[in-house]
């Protein structure tokens, strides 16, 4: 595997390609589904007052739910561009919210994680011989040795050969991965 010692550092990065798919029971099919991000906000006044919520939707029955954003807000609380993405549903707001991890830990809902579609991208280039760094700002929990695998063009089986032998060592911190070949 010399090959991969000489190799150009890149610095990349992780994102979801597409809003995050929820795991939760769905009433319509007895048993616990996926839901999809709708694209579409639903909004309620109540008095001076306002909701917002985000629509997921069960892929089998195409039973809802509402993922909450805003609770109780006062119309002046909420940025005027935002409220109108919202009246008019955005798709660039939802697939934001889609996104957004705090979102689901407030919601207390639980994410998909074997189904979350993700894209590594290159973010700098500099020369360097012995490692790559991989930050993942999104916080997917993704296993090293699969990131490795990607980038590198290798099986996940070479790559944990590598490991055991010695020739990579995968260090995380600070929410970043880095690739290291001895």
């Amino acid at each position: 595997m010399c090959y991969l010692r000489k190799i150009e550092y890149r610095e990349y990065k992780i994102e979801a390609k597409e809003s995050y798919p929820v795991l939760r029971k769905c009433s319509g099919c007895g048993k616990k589904s996926t839901y999809i991000n709708t694209k579409n906000f639903r909004v309620n006044a109540n008095g001076n007052r306002i909701d917002v919520w985000l629509i997921y939707q069960c892929e089998k029955c195409k039973h809802t739910f509402n993922l909450s954003i805003y609770e109780r807000k006062r119309p002046e609380e909420i940025p005027k561009e935002e409220y109108e993405g919202f009246l008019s549903n955005k798709e660039e707001l939802a697939e934001y919210y889609g996104k957004n991890k705090m979102l689901f830990l407030k919601n207390r809902a639980e994410l998909d994680w074997d189904r979350v579609a993700y894209r590594i991208i290159p973010t700098s280039t500099l020369q360097a011989d012995d490692y790559v760094e991989v930050i993942n700002e999104s916080g997917l929990k993704l296993r090293g040795d699969r990131i490795a695998a990607e980038l590198f063009g290798l099986s996940r089986s070479q790559v944990k050969k590598m490991i055991q032998n010695g020739s990579l060592e995968i260090e995380e911190k600070d929410g970043k991965k880095i690739f290291k070949f001895i």
